[in-house]
């Protein structure tokens, strides 16, 4: 399963899909992407920093959604004084 995580005050919120059956062009897998992919463009809209995580792997920031990813993680942009 892929995953797209938003950070928040709440915590994080999760939206998952199964990339295989992305693949395979089922309608309810490629809706999560659809919806993760709106997400990420709001978030990124909004400043938020995106990073690609995968395992045995150091976190790379992307600029663009990658369906592919085992995981993306948005952090929002932070704001302090």
């Amino acid at each position: 399963m892929a995953m797209l995580r938003i950070m928040s005050r709440r915590g994080d919120d999760r939206i998952q899909w199964d990339r295989a059956r992305v693949e395979v062009g089922d309608p309810e897998a490629l809706a999560a992407v659809r919806e993760a992919e709106r997400i990420f463009s709001e978030e990124r809209a909004r400043g938020a920093t995106a990073f690609k995580v995968e395992t045995g792997k150091p976190a790379q920031r992307i600029s663009e959604f990658d369906r592919t990813a085992e995981q993306i993680l948005l952090v929002p942009r932070v704001v302090g004084g």
